[in-house]
């Protein structure tokens, strides 16, 4: 016998036992459902504990991930561009603007819990890499999170989802493919080299299919290596040897700056899947582009027009299409730290 929508979601809702909920799931009779059902303000972890300082469309917006580096600079951009915020993460943030609700997000329930009732989300919540726990964990959690955070996003009537990618699709430490032009962009074809970024591509796939599926919007950031303006200090330690940044073409990115391009994808005009390159505008290297090269990539042509220090990692597509203008350099930051 089919389970009603509305009375499944509402269960949910009051907490509880999820996983006996989970097992109504599978008898829910969704093409009868009104959609209108499933966006209910969420009893547990309001929308409403973030205060706006000001006034962005009054939108209520969650950050999964909001305790992390990027997620800490998202939420207060967020915040001060004026929309209602509320964090979900595993641990809390001393620094938090908005106090966090603690949510596990391989688990599907308290998933569909945690969102019900936002606008829009921005997933950044994830294993940032390989050497924190092994390869299965790592791949299973990535991928299992993603794919809650997307169906839950479509069963509670989300249809604008922003998300974290990484720049690791394109094949960094591109050991075994090396970018025949650079700067790099995104017509170059995903070479996953670890299971982090093979969880990156997958999540990838999740977001066109589901796309597809349910006419959701969804935008793919590709975050370059992020940094805080503390980080700067270390990049003196890697000038005399390219071979330390060759990794990622050199590529780094302000965390302000990610949390830039997530406000500007949630207000951009795009359909389906997008994905986007989000880095620095330059590198993180005095030595210019040609003899960085020349030295680490020497069957990589520079393409014309690029600059001496611009960023090898292209963003023209974000400048393009989410207006995406990264405001915070290495070098400024360093010159502003001195003085």
């Amino acid at each position: 016998m089919p389970v009603d929508c509305y009375d499944f979601v509402s269960a949910m809702l009051q907490g509880g036992d999820y996983s006996l909920r989970l097992r109504d799931y599978g008898r829910i009779d969704f093409k009868a459902c009104n959609p209108a059902c499933l966006v209910s303000p969420p009893i547990r972890g309001s929308l409403d504990r973030c205060a706006p300082h000001n006034h962005m469309k009054t939108k209520k917006i969650i950050v999964t991930g909001g305790s992390g580096k990027t997620g800490r600079a998202v939420v207060r951009d967020l915040v001060e561009h004026g929309a209602t915020v509320l964090n979900l993460d595993r641990t809390s943030s001393a620094t938090a603007l908005c106090p966090p609700r603690i949510v596990d997000l391989t688990d599907f329930g308290e998933t569909v819990d945690a969102l019900a009732g936002a606008d829009a989300v921005v997933h950044l919540a994830a294993i940032p890499n390989d050497s924190i726990h092994p390869a299965e964990r790592t791949f299973r959690e990535n991928v299992a999170s993603t794919f809650n955070v997307f169906h839950a996003a479509h069963l509670c009537g989300i249809r604008h989802v922003i998300w974290a990618s990484s720049e690791t699709v394109l094949g960094l430490p591109f050991e075994n493919v090396r970018p025949a032009v650079a700067p790099i962009d995104e017509s170059h074809a995903p070479y996953p080299e670890s299971t982090y970024s093979l969880s990156k591509v997958v999540g990838e796939q999740l977001a066109a299919q589901m796309a597809r599926w349910h006419g959701m919007r969804f935008v793919g950031l590709r975050f370059s290596n992020v940094m805080e303006p503390h980080d700067y200090a270390r990049f003196a330690a890697w000038q005399d040897n390219p071979a330390l940044r060759r990794w990622n073409l050199w590529g780094y990115v302000d965390a302000r700056d990610c949390a830039a391009a997530c406000r500007l994808a949630l207000d951009a005009d795009t359909t389906g899947s997008e994905n986007f390159i989000i880095a620095a505008a330059d590198t993180c290297m005095r030595m210019d582009n040609a003899r960085l090269l020349a030295a680490e990539f020497p069957g990589t042509r520079l393409a014309p027009g690029t600059g001496p220090n611009d960023t090898l990692l292209g963003i023209a597509k974000a400048r393009r299409i989410l207006g995406y203008a990264p405001a915070h350099s290495w070098t400024s930051s360093l010159i502003n730290h001195r003085s």
